[in-house]
């Protein structure tokens, strides 16, 4: 019986093996378009696609991100800057894309752009800290997205969302968080709408790498700028001795990253180039972290998770 399950298992797998690794074919006339194009994810996978010979539509913030990346990839690779949380920025973009791609439609559209800054304890927090950062990473992905889903729906492509293991679990106060679990509702509902028109989504779950997503020293300096506009009552209720810990967290944060960026735009590669493309990559290969500690800790308990969550956390000074 153990043998015969044993055998079952490794055919399992070895199916799986093979299919993963079917690639769609002339690749090299198919479009993607990346946002977040200036550095991190973004660039690396722009340039990891350009050097397969795709026709990379690259998105950058800035003229100067743009710039740079020209210079590190091919005549094919083509940039605009876009500006995701304004309306009139994404519809120009949209046309330019429609230009560029004609009747092929889009293949791939990559949502990657977004920020982590402000987080901190909720309360030291305003409305707009909050909306500043569901903006860019979620209401952002989903007007993107609607905007050019036609191109999509016409060339049969994917659409490629980055989230994070945040959201999965909910490790930090402020936007990001609840913006990554937005990500991960809105992509599962869109898989489900575009099913039907052989379109694929997939969900990209990083754990923690070293990006300008979040640079130390700045996450440092926001953090004592949300304590510096707290209130007394607030600044009294978690005390000098809370931020000092969690500004020690902070630099602890340093140790904790992968340098290996390729590990996460290994996956989003996959996602646009495999015949059979995995609905989510986390535990996949998105991080030894993801895959060995939050993949699991997200299935445990809700107060088993509380309780791992608060064992080493920064603990306010009036509490019960």
């Amino acid at each position: 019986m153990w043998l015969s399950l044993v055998v079952l298992v490794g055919l399992y797998y070895l199916l799986r093996w093979y299919r993963e690794r079917q690639v769609v074919s002339h690749l090299q006339d198919k479009y993607v378009f990346i946002t977040g194009c200036d550095t991190g994810f973004g660039n690396l996978l722009a340039r990891q696609l350009d050097m397969k010979g795709m026709r990379v539509l690259a998105v950058c913030l800035t003229e100067e991100g743009a710039k740079q990346l020209r210079v590190r990839t091919s005549e094919r690779l083509e940039t605009v800057t876009l500006d995701v949380t304004n309306t009139e920025s994404i519809a120009a973009a949209t046309q330019w894309v429609k230009e560029h791609v004609g009747e092929r439609g889009l293949w791939g559209l990559v949502n990657n752009a977004g920020i982590i800054i402000p987080t901190a304890a909720n309360e030291w927090l305003t409305k707009q800290d909050f909306v500043r950062v569901l903006e860019v990473n979620l209401l952002g992905v989903i007007e993107v997205t609607l905007s050019l889903l036609p191109l999509v729906r016409k060339a049969r492509g994917r659409v490629v969302n980055v989230a994070s293991i945040l959201g999965r679990l909910s490790l930090c106060g402020g936007g990001y968080c609840i913006s990554k679990y937005g990500v991960e509702a809105f992509s599962d509902s869109l898989r489900r709408d575009l099913f039907y028109f052989g379109v694929k989504v997939a969900i990209i779950e990083p754990g923690f790498f070293r990006t300008n997503i979040l640079p130390l020293e700045r996450f440092s300096q926001t953090l004592k700028n949300q304590w510096n506009q707290a209130s007394s009552e607030v600044k009294e209720t978690y005390g000098e001795k809370f931020l000092a810990s969690h500004m020690k967290k902070i630099k602890s944060l340093d140790n904790m990253y992968s340098e290996d960026l390729s590990l996460v735009t290994n996956c989003m590669e996959h996602a646009l180039t495999a015949c059979y493309p995995r609905t989510r990559y986390s535990g996949y290969s998105a991080g030894w972290d993801a895959k060995f500690f939050y993949i699991p800790m997200s299935y445990l308990p809700t107060f088993l998770v509380d309780t791992i969550i608060s064992w080493n956390a920064p603990k306010p000074e009036k509490t019960l």
